[in-house]
């Protein structure tokens, strides 16, 4: 008994002593130069952490025909159904971790006969034949001297917390997606509006044309370049109708649905929202899904690295047996208990340079990760810059439009008083201000457009709205 209670406490020792000598790092966020978190973006619309990131999406896209369709986004799109299951996996496999560190317990019984041929004893006296009936619980536990267990279910975690980043990385991408694909199709509505209603105009040029040859005013030259200008605008229909449906495709795929007609409002009814605040820099990184995935990848590949370092030493394994065993039945509880305790230190010899190689991929891996972070935030901040300096731009235009559209308008008009009562033009003049006209108009109309894209991936960029 006394010999039992010194080979218990020495092995008590031996791993107290392991267990004092830590050789995984502890994990620290992946740092970021503060001269570079200061300048993430170019413009600076406040100096708060407030930001459009804390708008809730609907305060953003008031449009109630595009609501309904972020909703049924939300609720049937395939990517974010994809990324609702990988989180399942990646949650499974956080508590497949967290079973790591409990010891393994099994029940076994079993039956044995044992029968020993006379030659193979070689001699006189035969051992009988043996039957052993046996039921016992046996356990097994590594003790994580070196903190392997633990940096595999930080590691899982982390693959937890970034597969929810992911799904609501996915979650923002898809409610842009949404918008502008609806922005897209209402200002083709407007593009084939503009059109359609060019065309008639156009026909009342070839009328015109025609009675100013008939006059003598005109000739034939000229009535067949006023059809050619119709002719033009003509062509124009069947292809933003093609992609008039192209678009509505494109929407049905990313609420899950068939191709069908998609129900919407026009772009003239759109308000775009114009408090466009992008917050201080470092909200990026609290904000952003994917700035927050890339630093839980990198966080995992961290943990991987301590793993790989927690392989090259010594594993200790405790296990044990106790149970019951009798040759006959009869006896099987009286007199039957018996034990079996073990500890075992291991240490692979001619396995080590391959685990040292392992540690260095995974601090390779590291690296990677980190590098992948840092691009993912100057990504992120070149975002914010260009799509809040595409809406400034796109609304610098606005007025200056407007003020080309009358001018052109004036131009036409003043052209064909021209063509009527004076010599002082000719239909060349009329042909090219109808072009410029037509033009400037559906100009305008990708102005606008180009707002309401802009907001769009300003709210994208800044890690979403609320949900």
């Amino acid at each position: 008994m006394k010999i039992k209670i010194i080979n218990l406490v020495l092995l008590a020792g031996i791993a107290g002593f392991f267990y004092s000598c830590k050789v995984t790092d502890t994990y620290q966020d992946p740092q970021v130069e503060q001269s570079r978190q200061d300048n993430l973006f170019r413009q600076k619309t406040n100096n708060d952490s407030t930001s459009v990131a804390n708008v809730a999406w609907n305060q953003i896209f008031t449009d109630d025909k595009l609501q309904n369709i972020i909703n049924k986004t939300i609720q049937n799109n395939l990517d974010l159904k994809v990324a609702v299951a990988r989180i399942q996996e990646a949650s499974a496999v956080f508590k497949q971790s967290e079973l790591q560190n409990l010891p393994s317990l099994d029940v076994a019984a079993s039956a044995t006969e044992t029968k020993n041929s006379a030659a193979a004893q070689g001699g006189n006296f035969v051992m009988p034949d043996l039957l052993v009936y046996r039921l016992g619980l046996s356990t097994g536990w590594e003790v994580d001297i070196w903190g392997r267990i633990k940096s595999l279910k930080r590691s899982a975690y982390a693959g937890f917390l970034q597969t929810d980043a992911a799904k609501r990385a996915v979650q923002t991408q898809i409610v842009a997606q949404a918008a502008t694909l609806y922005y897209q199709l209402i200002s083709l509505d407007k593009q084939l509006e503009i059109t359609k209603q060019t065309i008639e105009l156009r026909k009342q040029d070839v009328e015109t044309v025609q009675a100013l040859m008939d006059a003598a005013y005109l000739t034939g030259a000229d009535l067949e370049q006023s059809k050619a200008n119709l002719y033009s605008a003509q062509l124009s229909v069947p292809d933003l109708e093609l992609q008039i449906q192209q678009t509505e495709n494109a929407l049905s795929i990313l609420m899950n649905d068939n191709p069908q007609s998609i129900e919407r409002n026009s772009i003239d009814s759109q308000v775009i929202y114009a408090d466009l605040k992008t917050g201080v820099p470092l909200s990026l990184l609290k904000n952003r899904p994917d700035v927050q995935a890339a630093e839980l990848t990198f966080r995992q590949a961290f943990e991987n690295k301590n793993m790989a370092m927690a392989q090259v030493y010594p594993t200790l394994s405790i296990t044990g047996t106790l149970g019951l065993s009798s040759r006959t039945l009869e006896n099987f509880f009286t007199n039957s208990l018996f034990y079996t305790a073990a500890g075992t230190l291991t240490q692979n010899i001619f396995q080590m340079g391959s685990r040292k190689a392992q540690v260095r991929i995974m601090e390779a891996r590291k690296m990677q990760a980190y590098y992948t972070f840092e691009k993912t935030l100057l990504t992120a901040g070149s975002e914010v810059s260009n799509s809040l300096l595409s809406y400034q731009k796109a609304k610098e235009k606005e007025s200056t439009r407007q003020l080309q559209i009358q001018s052109l308008e004036k131009a036409v008009e003043y052209n064909k008083e021209l063509l009527t009562y004076s010599s002082n033009t000719n239909y060349v003049n009329v042909l090219t201000s109808e072009q410029s006209l037509l033009a400037a108009k559906l100009a305008g109309v990708n102005d606008k457009l180009q707002q309401l894209q802009a907001v769009t991936e300003f709210y994208r960029a800044l890690g979403g709205g609320q949900f």
